[in-house]
């Protein structure tokens, strides 16, 4: 996997990301997310006051433990329950798509036993492509170059 460039939308400037745990668990556990669609980005920016999506280049060490969902599986499924369910996980960064609000309420569902694992499948499958990269340790955010910020008008 050679250089890339990947985009985080929040509302400040972030030159040197951190790893914050927030109050809400998220798909891939605690870490700094990043995507791969600048409009992604840009969605995630607008939720704020000052919206701002900031660009870095990657530099993928490959010595890091990478766990890659290239697409939505019973895996990937798996996988975001237990991070949601606070499930610590062994990887540095973890890449996929992403479970959005209406993803996560179908999971919920399922997790409630209001919809069944074959019902999650094909609500899910109807969803316009999301994507993240979660890098979850100190060793993986070395991987981030910071190229600029962009304030959203």
């Amino acid at each position: 996997m050679g250089k890339m460039t990947v985009y985080h939308g929040g509302y400040k400037e972030i030159p040197s990301p951190k790893i914050i745990k927030g109050k809400h668990t998220k798909d891939f556990g605690t870490g700094f997310y990043c995507t791969l669609i600048k409009e992604q980005a840009v969605r995630w920016a607008k939720r704020f006051d000052t919206p701002v999506v900031n660009l870095y280049d990657v530099h993928m060490d490959t010595s890091l433990k990478i766990l890659e969902f290239e697409e939505m599986t019973e895996e990937w499924l798996d996988f975001i329950i237990g991070c949601r369910n606070g499930k610590p996980h062994q990887y540095d960064i973890v890449i996929g798509a992403m479970a959005d609000d209406q993803i996560y309420n179908f999971i919920a569902d399922y997790i409630d036993g209001i919809i069944t694992r074959e019902q999650f499948w094909v609500l899910a499958k109807f969803k316009y492509p999301t994507h993240q990269i979660c890098f979850s340790t100190k060793a993986a955010l070395k991987c981030l170059e910071f190229r600029k910020a962009e304030e959203l008008k």
